[in-house]
């Protein structure tokens, strides 16, 4: 009888531990964007976590952003070291300054940021986080191509994944040339905000979200967005201007963004 007993409560207590591991949440991805006004117009880490959420992934971003920025004035502040001493996370999604790695400000920029890009990795690898090299962007099929060498050289160099931006974009230009690619002054559209949002999610998921619509609530940054000194991580001042609190995209939107992503 007494056997009995314990074997009735071993399997009470295997049932009460196996319903408390199912019911646990699931760890939530911890993802730190470093750049500039690229990287906070319209948004990315919102739409990127919010992608993540509509796909039953939990998600949480920070972001190191200031309008012009370069990987390397990043390092030399020494505000990533700060944020990854602070928090830990998964991912950190670096991105330089349009066209540096193609040596666009001059060959000095064009070392600079490649030092920057070797530092940071070494980083990012120490505090245990997968660094990934987000590309940026040019119009016109040669001065993509050019951008999208020089960006996956370096990143290649560094052994990190690299997010081929400018390819997608100009073939989706062709497919939907009236989709908001583009906001003031060449920054990233809802349009281009999405499709880097969808290829960040290959890159942490291993496959495509599925093709249905996305609300996104969060400011919708625009250029000259101004952000408070990193403390650790930079959080955004009060707007001149108002800003739209969300953004929504339609199932043809995302359907077309897992397509330019899904065909490389």
């Amino acid at each position: 009888m007494r056997s009995l007993r314990f074997a009735l409560l071993l399997a009470a207590l295997l049932a009460c531990f196996c319903t408390t591991v199912r019911a646990a949440a699931p760890k939530s991805l911890q993802v730190l964007f470093v750049g500039n006004s690229l990287t906070y117009v319209g948004n990315l880490p919102a739409v990127f976590t919010a992608l993540a959420a509509n796909n039953g992934h939990a998600a949480d971003a920070d972001m190191l952003v200031k309008g012009g920025a370069t990987l390397t004035e990043w390092l030399d502040s020494g505000a990533v070291q700060r944020a990854l001493k602070a928090s830990h996370y998964d991912y950190v999604i670096l991105q330089e300054r349009g066209n540096d790695f193609a040596c666009g400000f001059g060959p000095q920029v064009c070392r600079d940021s490649r030092h920057a890009l070797h530092a940071l990795a070494g980083l990012v690898r120490g505090a245990g986080a997968r660094p990934i090299l987000m590309g940026t962007y040019q119009i016109g099929d040669g001065a993509s191509q050019a951008l999208v060498a020089a960006e996956s050289k370096a990143a290649k160099a560094e052994g990190m994944p690299y997010v081929d931006v400018s390819t997608r974009l100009n073939e989706g230009r062709e497919r939907a040339p009236y989709d908001d690619w583009f906001a003031k002054a060449g920054h990233p559209g809802h349009a281009l905000v999405l499709l880097e949002a969808v290829l960040l999610y290959q890159q942490a998921y291993g496959g495509l979200p599925k093709a249905k619509p996305l609300e996104v609530r969060a400011p919708m940054f625009v250029p000259g967005s101004k952000f408070a000194m990193p403390a650790p991580v930079s959080e955004p001042l009060l707007p001149d201007i108002a800003l739209a609190a969300g953004y929504d995209y339609s199932r043809d939107e995302i359907a077309l963004a897992t397509q330019l992503t899904g065909e490389h």
